[in-house]
C-alpha cells in the first residue's frame, strides 16, 4: 500500500470509489488496515454486516463496517417508543456504524462527510441484494475524544434524532415511508 501522504482539498481527490469488499479478494486487505490503524483495532462482526473500501486516485483512503443493530438499547428504544414487541419486530430496519477509518496518511478537509453522505445514500440497496430487506435508519456510536473527523461528519440536525449522549439515529434519504413509521413503532 502506498502511504504517501494524501494531503488535497476534496475536490482534487474525488471522485471516490466505494467498494463492497465482504467475500471479495479485497477482504483481507479492509481487515488488515482496520486491525493496524483503527484505535479499536478489527474483530470480525457476528450477524449481519457489511465491509467497504474507499479507494481515491488508485489508492485506499478508507474503510467503514455497517451491522444489523444491537438488539438492546435502552436509551434508542425509550426515544423511539419501542415496546418490547415492537422493538423485535422492527430492529431488522436499523443498520449501525461498527468502524470508519479514514487512513492515517489521508489529510483531506470534508473526506469523511463525503464519505458518509455516500454510504447514506448506497447502503440500503447493498443491504437489501445481500439480506433481502432495505434499511431505514443508520445508528452510529461515537466516542467525543477518538474522532477527528470534525462537526462536519455529523448528521444534519432536521435529521437526527439523538438517542444519547455518545449515539444517534438518522433515517436515511428517502426512506420516509410507511415502513419507516412502523419501525418507529408508531
Amino acid at each position: 500500500i502506498d502511504t504517501t501522504p494524501t494531503v488535497m482539498p476534496l475536490n482534487e481527490l474525488r471522485p471516490i470509489d466505494i467498494q463492497l469488499v465482504r467475500r471479495t479478494a479485497d477482504e483481507p486487505l479492509f481487515q488488515s488496515l482496520m486491525e493496524e490503524h483503527h484505535y479499536l483495532g478489527y474483530e470480525q462482526p457476528v450477524g449481519e454486516h457489511l465491509k467497504y473500501l474507499i479507494w481515491a486516485q488508485g489508492r485506499p483512503v478508507a474503510c467503514m463496517a455497517w451491522s444489523s443493530a444491537p438488539r438492546h438499547l435502552g436509551s434508542r428504544d425509550r426515544f423511539i417508543g419501542w415496546s418490547g414487541e415492537a422493538r423485535r419486530r422492527n430492529i431488522r430496519w436499523i443498520s449501525y456504524n461498527t468502524r470508519f477509518l479514514i487512513l492515517p496518511w489521508v489529510a483531506v478537509p470534508h473526506l469523511a462527510s463525503h464519505i458518509l453522505g455516500h454510504m447514506a445514500r448506497r447502503l440500503s440497496e447493498d443491504w437489501e441484494q445481500r439480506y433481502g430487506q432495505p434499511i431505514y435508519f443508520l445508528e452510529t456510536f461515537v466516542d467525543p475524544g477518538a474522532s477527528d473527523c470534525g462537526p462536519g461528519a455529523r448528521p444534519q440536525p432536521e435529521r437526527m434524532v439523538p438517542v444519547a449522549a455518545k449515539s444517534s439515529v438518522s433515517p436515511l434519504p428517502g426512506r420516509r415511508s410507511s415502513a419507516a413509521s412502523t419501525a418507529a413503532g408508531r
